[in-house]
Parts: structure tokens; sequence; C-alpha cells
């Protein structure tokens, strides 16, 4: 490992509300490294990192790269010194095939025309360079998830990426993704290549990162060698207190079933069937995990039990009531809450505030609603304690939602879904990137949830979570069932890896064993 390749300087970064997220930020990383930026959500690391991409100017600081001072004004400009950024929600277009997606933007012309053949070769070639192998002619949208962070990382190293910002890169990978990933990023590391590697996973930092800098509050708390910081310490450095990281729960003790699925089948819209013949139950008192890679169901299944989607045939009951003709309104009324996948599509609302996203569920209840005149007076009581119960960080509750950082906006929505008193509660990635202390209060609601007679349906890309969180545990894979575990402590994580990438399958035979167990 050589000295400082870049070093990003006393930076400042102030939005138009006023908000500090950055407040003189110093960062820096040896060339040939892979660096973990960590911090809670809100401490500022997602601001550093736009403003190291030209995503965000600051009002302060200064960046170097290799000594030289250099200005970053757009992600060209970033490009062009050599950084490359691969999002956690992947930029590719998902209609065009991998090599149109590599070279846009900078496509090989022949006659005037894109000259395609060319753009499959310079993807062969890369692809063969730095061992991340691909299908030029697949089409994007076809892709699993790994190989789509493939093709991301290639068209960052096309560019001419040296330093590789990978923002949450494990968040949608199987154990088998991970570890393969792992080789390609220590591969780029021998090469030469520095990776700046944000993450909440404190197992993946201790495997795969040298140094780790922690940031709180906006500013920079320390920089440490990995191998001397265990993963107690680092929640703690991040937090700045001690945090539990194994979930504890008594043994649930489950009763009658909240949600009954039978027979479900789904075609989307395009006549492809995304669900055959789904069947489960999930009881009160119980948490039912559902694992598998993203794009398998578990999406529409989701939807289609919220009210989202309409469903062909089979039959969904709440509460013992049928769900076929009723309205998204009418099943949150049966008593349902549903953390969204997507908090900023179905979860929140970006331009209303704070205080209106916790009660757009509620604010035509005769608690805070009379006649249509809303009680003020009350409404800013409840948001002002749900506030401060589910430790959002925020200014005012009158601020839009859209001014906190993620993980606020996730706490919102967990603090209006969870203070519904709901009978079942749907948690559809609850805790996708956020930090460890807001992890540890999450899980904790829902373990209480469930201890009051909750029925819990979790969905989770992340197999730490899903595992240890859920008393029983179903996977999907290609839009079925292919594997159940009436309890969740009796599967591995490389094990759940085989049902999630269709390696191994579960009779039907043992399935409805298993759930009518």
């Amino acid at each position: 490992m050589e000295q400082e390749i870049l070093k990003m300087d006393n930076i400042t970064k102030v939005y138009p509300n006023g908000m500090v997220a950055n407040k003189n930020v110093n960062f820096s990383i040896k060339n040939g490294e892979i660096h973990a930026l960590m911090g809670e959500n809100g401490a500022g690391k997602s601001t550093l990192m736009k403003v190291l991409f030209g995503l965000e100017t600051p009002e302060e600081g200064e960046i170097y790269l290799k000594g030289e001072k250099v200005k970053i004004d757009s992600p060209t400009t970033a490009i062009k010194y050599g950084i490359g950024m691969v999002h956690q929600h992947f930029m590719l277009v998902p209609s065009l095939t991998v090599a149109e997606n590599m070279v846009l933007g900078i496509e090989p012309r022949k006659k005037g025309f894109i000259d395609f053949e060319k753009a499959i070769s310079i993807t062969e070639e890369i692809s063969k360079k730095y061992n991340l192998i691909v299908d030029p002619k697949a089409k994007v949208a076809d892709l699993p998830v790994g190989i789509k962070q493939k093709v991301e990382i290639l068209k960052a190293l096309l560019r001419g990426a040296k330093i590789l910002i990978l923002d949450e890169p494990t968040a949608v990978l199987t154990p088998q993704e991970t570890k393969e990933l792992f080789i390609q990023l220590n591969t780029l590391k021998e090469n030469g290549h520095t990776i700046i590697f944000i993450s909440h996973k404190l197992k993946e930092i201790k495997e795969i990162c040298d140094r780790i800098t922690i940031m709180r509050s906006g500013r920079s708390v320390g920089v440490h060698n990995v191998k001397d910081v265990s993963e107690e310490d680092i929640s703690k450095l991040m937090v700045g207190r001690d945090v539990i990281l194994k979930i504890e729960k008594e043994k649930s003790v489950p009763k009658e079933a909240s949600l009954k699925v039978k027979n479900l089948n789904y075609l989307d819209e395009t006549g492809k069937q995304v669900l055959k013949d789904i069947n489960f139950n999930v009881r009160k008192g119980e948490i039912l995990g559902i694992a598998g890679v993203e794009g398998n169901g578990q999406r529409e299944l989701i939807e289609i039990i919220t009210g989202l989607k309409n469903y062909n045939n089979g039959e969904i009951y709440i509460e013992n009531t049928d769900i076929k003709n009723l309205s998204i309104k009418q099943i949150r009324q049966l008593g349902t809450s549903h953390i969204s996948e997507d908090r900023m599509i179905y979860g929140a609302a970006g331009d209303a505030s704070i205080k209106d996203n916790m009660i757009s569920d509620r604010f035509d209840s005769k608690s805070l609603n009379n006649k249509g005149l809303l009680n003020m007076g009350k409404i800013h009581s409840m948001v002002n304690s749900l506030v401060k119960d589910f430790k959002v960080k925020c200014d005012d509750s009158s601020d839009p939602v859209k001014m906190l950082s993620g993980g606020n906006i996730q706490k919102v929505v967990v603090a209006r879904e969870f203070s519904s008193e709901p009978k079942f509660l749907i948690a559809n990635q609850p805790t996708r990137g956020i930090d460890v202390g807001a992890i540890e209060f999450i899980h904790k609601k829902i373990v209480e949830l469930r201890d009051n007679k909750t029925a819990v349906l979790l969905v989770s890309a992340d197999l730490n979570e899903v595992m240890e969180l859920s008393d029983s545990l179903m996977v999907m894979y290609g839009g079925e069932i292919v594997a159940y575990f009436e309890d969740s402590s009796k599967v591995t994580e490389e094990e759940l890896g085989t049902y999630m990438l269709g390696i191994k399958k579960q009779s039907p035979e043992e399935i409805r064993r298993a759930i009518n167990e």
C-alpha cells in the first residue's frame, strides 16, 4: 500500500435549509487500499461522497489528488480525474443490453451511427481484463442483481476510474455473490485501484477493508486500522454508546393466522408468470421472514397483499377478511401496517412535512379530526412524541421530509407504521441503508410488536437480519416458495444462499408439511 492518493481537507457543506451536513471534515485514502466509510444516518458520509463525486458543491474546503489541488464540480469532472461511483440503486437502463449500457455517453461510431459490434468488443475486452465476466448481448432487465453490479463496476473502470466509491455494494447480494465480489475487489486492489467502501455491515468491513473512517454528526471522529478495532468498537464509535449487535428475543408463541395466502398466482402485464402457487400463513405473535435475491417475486407478493396490485387467481385473507376487492385504505383498516421497500415511492411524500407524513394514515380519524377540522394541538403533540421516541434527527417537524437523511426518512415511516397499533405488519427492507444504532432500535420495536401478538411478515435482502429476526423463514426463487423452515435457527447462511440462487429446492411435500406444522 502506498502513500496518500486523495485528501479532502476541511470540507463544510451547508444545505439551503441551514442544515450542516459536513463540518470541517478531513478524509484521506491511500493508493491501493479498501477504505471503509461508516457512520449513523445523517452523519454526513453520503454528502461527503457526493462532494467528492461532484454532485454537491462545498461551502468550504479543498480536495487534493496526488498532492495537487483539484476542483470537482460535476460527475464528468470526477470521472476525468479517475473517480468513479457505483450507486446503491443501479444507474442502468433496463431495456438496453449490457454493451449498450457500458458505452452510454461514449458510444463508438461508424459512419455516423453507433457501432454496436465495437461496443460488444469493448465490453468483452474490459470484462476479461478485470475478470468480471458479463454477457455483452444480454438485456439488463433480465440480469440477476450480482451481474448488474458487475456491469456498474465495469462502466466505471471503462471510464478510467482508479478510485471507486461503492455505496452499500452488498445490500442485495447472496453470501455467494458477496464472496465473489470480495475476490474481485481484492483483485482490483492488487492492481492498484483504491476503493471507498460504504456499508453498515460490520462483518464485511472487518473482512474486506484495510482502514476505516468513522463519521458522527457531520464530522470525522477518527481513522483506524480495521484489524485494530472490533465490531463492538466500531458500533460504539459510530453511535457514541454501546450497541447490542445480537437480536435478543424469546421464542415465539404463535396464535391464529392473521394473514392467509392460498394458491396465489400472478401474471404481469406482459403475460409472464411472476408468482406461482403461493401458499403460506403469518400467525399472530410470529415473525415470518422471506429471503430471496431481489426480483424473484417478493415485491409483487407484497404489492398484492397491500392492495397495490391486483392478482389473477388465488385467495388472500387478512383477519379472516377476503381482500380481493378491497382498496388500499380498506386493507389498512383491517389493522395492516406496511413499511414499503422504497421509502420515497410508497413510504413517504418528499415535499410534504415530517408532520404530514406521520399522520397521513390517520388524519381523518376521530381522535384527530372533528367534522373536517383537524386538532392541530393534538397532532403537534403526537408528532413531537413520535419524533422523540423514534429518534428522528430534524430541526422542526414542519420541515419537508426530503431534507432528512435516508435513515431518518425511514424512521419517519417506521414511526407512523408502528404507532398505528397494527394487527399485521409488513416490514419490507425495514433497515436498508441505515446505521447500526437505528437498526438496533427498529429490530427491538419489531420484536416488541411480535410479543404483543402482532403478526409480522419480514422481507429483507440482509441475510443476517432475516435469519436472526425471523421465527420462521421461507425462500423465494423464480416466483415460487422453494424452501420453508419452521425454525429459522436451523438453517445456515450458506445453505440459505443455495436456495436463493436456485441451486437447491425443497419438494412441495416438504414445504407443505413445514407450513402446516
